[in-house]
This record gives C-alpha cells, sequence and structure tokens, in this order.
C-alpha cells in the first residue's frame, strides 16, 4: 500500500519546526537559529520512503502579531490548518505547556483534521519529565498520538513518520522522487543569506532585514555559480551596522553563507553581496509583496 500526503508543521515560534523538517527531508531546506520568527514564509520539504511520500509544510511559529509582516508570517500558519491532510503540533518538553500552546491548541478543537502532538526537545530533559508532561497534554486534547522526539538527533522520529504514515491517504506520489522542496534556488539563496545576519546581528536587526537574490549565474566554464543579493533594511543606521567596519560584518556574512551554500549546491560559488535603505518596508504592504511576503 502507497500512501501520500500534506502534513502541517505547527508550533508557537522557535519549537523546533524548521529543524524538524530538515532532518525528515536529509538536507538543509529551511534556516534554523535561536531567536524566534525565523521562519517568514511557508516551505515545503518532501521525504519519500517505499511505501509512501510525506510532503511536510514548515510554517511560520503562532503568536501574537502587530505588524503587516508579523501578521502576515501567522496568516500564512494558520492557512495551513486547511490545506493538509494532517497536522503536526510541535511543543518542548523543556518548556512545558506554554500560555501560547494553550491558546493554539484551542483554536484546533474546531478543525476536522487529524492532529499528532510532537514533545521536542527530549534531548533537553530528564524522562521523568515527559510522564506529568503527556498526562497534561492528554487532558487539553485528544490528540491522535503524542509522540516525544528530538528533533536535533532524531530520537522518535522513526515513531512519529510510523504514525503519520498510519494516517495519510492512500495514493501514488505527488511529486517526483528527486524533489525535496518546492522552494526556488533563489529562495533558497536568500534565506541562508538572513539566517547568518540573524545569527550575526542583534536587538531589531534580524527582524528589519529582507534578502532578494538579483543574479544567480552557473558559470559552467569556471564551474561555480555568481550570485548577486541586495539586504534590505529599515534605517541608515542599520545599514551601518550591516556593513560594520571597512565591511568587515558584511564579509563575515558573505563568508559564512558562501560556506552552507556551496555544501547545498556542491559547486564553487561566488556571492557579493549589498545593503540598501526602505524606510519602515515592514510596515508597507507594497513592499511586503515585492520581498515574497504575500496572502497567497
Amino acid at each position: 500500500m502507497f500512501k501520500s500526503g500534506f502534513i502541517g508543521i505547527i508550533g508557537r515560534p522557535n519549537v523546533g519546526k524548521s529543524t524538524l523538517m530538515n532532518h525528515i527531508v536529509g538536507e538543509k531546506i529551511a534556516i534554523t537559529t535561536p531567536k524566534p520568527q525565523t521562519t517568514r514564509n511557508r516551505i515545503m520539504g518532501i521525504h519519500n520512503r517505499t511505501d509512501g511520500q510525506f510532503i511536510f509544510i514548515d510554517t511560520p511559529g503562532i503568536h501574537e502579531a502587530f505588524t503587516p509582516l508579523n501578521k502576515l508570517m501567522v496568516d500564512t500558519a494558520v492557512r495551513t490548518f486547511g490545506s493538509t491532510d494532517l497536522l503536526l503540533l510541535l511543543i518542548e518538553a523543556d518548556k512545558g505547556v506554554q500560555r501560547g500552546d494553550r491558546q493554539l491548541i484551542e483554536s484546533l478543537k474546531e478543525g476536522p483534521l487529524p492532529i499528532i502532538l510532537g514533545i521536542n526537545k527530549i534531548d533537553l530533559v530528564k524522562k521523568d519529565v515527559l510522564l506529568p508532561l503527556i498526562d497534561e497534554l492528554q487532558k487539553l486534547f485528544p490528540f491522535e498520538e503524542i509522540i516525544p522526539l528530538s528533533a536535533l538527533d532524531g530520537r522518535g522520529v522513526d515513531v512519529l513518520l510510523d504514525e503519520i504514515w498510519k494516517r495519510l491517504p492512500e495514493g501514488a506520489p505527488l511529486f517526483p522522487e528527486d524533489m525535496m522542496t518546492d522552494r526556488t534556488e533563489r529562495f533558497i539563496t536568500a534565506e541562508v543569506i538572513r539566517e547568518k545576519i540573524i545569527l550575526l546581528t542583534h536587538q531589531e536587526i534580524p527582524y528589519a532585514t529582507a534578502v532578494m537574490v538579483d543574479s544567480f549565474k552557473e558559470d559552467e566554464d569556471h564551474r561555480r555559480i555568481r550570485i548577486e543579493a541586495t539586504i534590505t533594511v529599515e534605517k541608515e543606521s542599520q545599514k551601518g551596522i550591516l556593513i560594520g567596519k571597512k565591511g568587515s560584518m558584511l564579509k563575515q556574512i558573505g563568508s559564512l553563507a558562501r560556506t552552507d551554500l556551496e555544501i547545498f549546491f556542491a559547486s564553487r560559488i561566488f556571492l557579493q553581496l549589498f545593503v540598501r535603505v526602505r524606510k519602515d518596508w515592514t510596515q508597507d504592504k507594497r513592499m511586503l509583496k515585492e520581498f515574497g511576503y504575500t496572502e497567497e
């Protein structure tokens, strides 16, 4: 019996949704950082086995949103509820049941989709913490299954996949076997650059930054890919921080991004970065659309 279907991964920011999807797919197709709200877009990751095709939809973390950008991020996650065969809700073992978890679980009670709960980050807690947590969660909602796991080291992931498979509809593969995501090379490149910015900068910089790839050309003669990308910020002061003294910060961002991109594309990378200012772009719906943050 072969099964295929869509699984929406939902949860609060920073619970490990992207890390889990990357582990299952076997490639880093979604960026991960310790900072919340790293994921801004819906990202598809495809996992194939002999008996099924699992199409995971990684979504932005659901949180209280006040800016147009953050509202678009939350809307993107919520729309996943209606376009999948199954929902996988992740919470953190080391944090317990947070207020945001309770609010999200409450919002799911009216929905028709089966829901599996994954308790992530069990590598951070002792076993005696899990049983009371599972007992508490069972009282909140009739989950299909509650599965402790670690997206970081893989514990429990095979059990999770088997439980998901049981609940997927029968059907042929929906995507070619060699396809791992629906996102383009340009999108992945921009996200890798943005990840390095988030990791290397602080305060408002990570949340005031957008990256667009202006040029992506494969140079077959020299066996390398030439990439030009523009980083957009909201203020001149942010531009100065991103460039750094004598360009030091921008060079560091480019160096780290290039290393990851060379691994992903299995090719030498020539990466050139530029920085520009677009005042208050996170508040401007026209610019949000230009950067790919839309209501579609």
